[in-house]
């Protein structure tokens, strides 16, 4: 094979990171850049547009620059795909410039919007078109704020002069100048907008919603080509823009959830589970949300994301607020240190407990404190937490599609704590798998891009490509971990008769 590159872009919300992929997968070159993000009073979060794309062509820079500084050269970069934060949306007019600054997916601005909505009974319309809830953190909620309270942003949806986009099509609007206005299938499904069974814009939604002459992109699979740019300069040829997919999506891809039944769990500060359901899209009652996963020209795959509110968080808690540890890391050593969390149970409903429960006024707890309860074991139900949460989700996942879990891929900071991630394995009963690899969303979109440029030739290529990964294997003996779950699912609902609330 040809010494052929792939340039993956993953926009987040607190930087933007470029990668340099080379034919066997291997990660050549990187560069990353912070991105400034606006926390305003009232819950608002807001992003300047321009700055969201200078950050980008600045994190592609530094990327070159590390790429050239290894002998490497642009014109050897085939083609390029891009990894975005979801939901977050734009609205520009017909010269490119923004009608309003970026709002982020975590605004809360939209509250009264939903609850409106759902007060007049849209609640199941929506949940069976588009797959989701009503809810702030999709966008749809957010652009419907926009035009009951900015009047610019109103008349120029009123004049038909509004484009909407995600950030995939605000930046690839603004790279190709003006040319290509595109998103691919699993933004899309981010926004409300979007009817999952037919692949289009649900133009029944729209008008209900009363932005029927809002300017919507053509929505594509996930690897396809969305067209090219040089990106301000920086390649001397436009460069083939060959993906673009929702960065949790692309975390999917790049783990190898390629089938049905195969998942994928992000531990960060909060935690998001995608599991791969297949080439139909099959409604929840469980408290998950059905989304695209990842498409490609000749298929489509469907997921079901479960939210986990509270993840890493729990711990930063412990360390800032309750100055039970200096450094995350200290957490495994004092959990081993006793055999069993003696009785002690830790809701994290510190902004409400997510799915597949999704009480989200609820508030956090613990459960089961003695005169015997030590440090070690409020830490070790602390990490417990993790793993009874996405047992939680992944029971939830099985009950609704009747596919049972094959293995549990993940990433993300809380899995360097190794008592978690055993945790984790003996109480699912069955293996979780760490490729360690720390931009796993820049990966999946390099991949999705490699596969469409023919860097990578095929699925069955790229799941050669993946390294050997850690796996854990659950212990032969679960007895006493489907013990302590059982006490897990006891605190979850008997929590107000005999909890101490924190």
């Amino acid at each position: 094979m040809t010494s052929k590159y792939i340039l993956a872009i993953d926009q987040g919300t607190s930087s933007t990171k470029t990668l340099v992929f080379d034919a066997q997968g291997r990660v050549q070159a990187r560069g990353s850049v912070p991105l400034k993000t606006q926390y305003l009073s009232d819950g608002w979060v807001e992003q300047e547009p321009e700055a969201i794309l200078q950050n980008v062509l600045d994190s592609v820079e530094a990327c070159l620059e590390d790429f050239k500084a290894k002998g490497g050269k642009a014109e050897e970069i085939a083609a390029g795909g891009v990894s975005n934060q979801r939901e977050t949306l734009l609205i520009w007019d017909e010269t490119g410039t923004p009608l309003h600054p970026a709002i982020v997916w975590q605004c809360k601005r939209s509250i009264g919007v939903c609850q409106r909505l759902a007060q007049a009974g849209f609640g199941t319309r929506i949940k069976e078109k588009t797959g989701l809830f009503i809810d702030p953190y999709f966008s749809g909620s957010k652009v419907i704020w926009l035009y009951e309270n900015d009047a610019r942003v109103r008349q120029a949806i009123d004049e038909g002069r509004a484009y909407f986009g995600t950030v995939d099509t605000w930046l690839l609007y603004k790279l190709t100048n003006g040319e290509k206005y595109l998103t691919d299938h699993t933004n899309a499904s981010r926004t409300l907008f979007f009817n999952i069974h037919t692949l289009a814009w649900d133009q029944e939604l729209l008008d209900a919603f009363g932005l029927s002459k809002l300017k919507l992109p053509d929505v594509q699979p996930s690897s396809s080509h969305f067209g090219a740019s040089d990106f301000g300069g920086l390649f001397p040829q436009s460069l083939p823009i060959t993906a673009m997919i929702g960065d949790s999506h692309a975390a999917a891809f790049g783990e190898g959830c390629f089938e049905p039944g195969t998942a994928k769990a992000t531990l960060g500060t909060g935690c998001s589970i995608l599991k791969n359901i297949g080439p139909v899209a099959k409604p929840s009652a469980h408290g998950m949300v059905t989304t695209l996963c990842w498409s490609t020209e000749e298929r489509i795959d469907f997921a079901l994301e479960g939210v986990i509110v509270t993840c890493g968080g729990t711990i930063e808690w412990l360390k800032n607020e309750l100055g039970l540890i200096r450094e995350s890391r200290e957490t495994e050593a004092l959990a081993t240190a006793v055999p069993d969390n003696g009785g002690v149970y830790l809701i994290p409903a510190f902004s409400g407990l997510g799915a597949p429960h999704w009480q989200m006024d609820r508030k956090a707890s613990i459960s089961g404190l003695t005169f015997g309860s030590t440090k070690q074991h409020l830490i070790r139900a602390a990490l417990e937490s993790i793993p009874y949460q996405i047992k939680d989700v992944i029971v939830a996942m099985e009950q609704d599609t009747g596919l049972l879990l094959q293995e549990l891929m993940v990433n993300g900071g809380m899995t360097a704590n190794g008592f978690v991630l055993q945790f984790l394995a003996d109480l699912l009963g069955k293996s979780v798998v760490n490729q360690g690899m720390p931009d796993v969303s820049a990966q999946g979109a390099a991949f999705l891009a490699g596969l469409k440029a023919n860097v990578y030739p095929s699925l069955d290529y790229l799941k050669q490509l993946k390294a050997d990964p850690a796996r854990l294997s659950p212990a032969a003996d679960r007895s006493a971990v489907d013990r302590a779950y059982a006490g897990w699912q006891q605190a979850v609902g008997t929590v107000g008769q005999s909890v101490a609330s924190v």
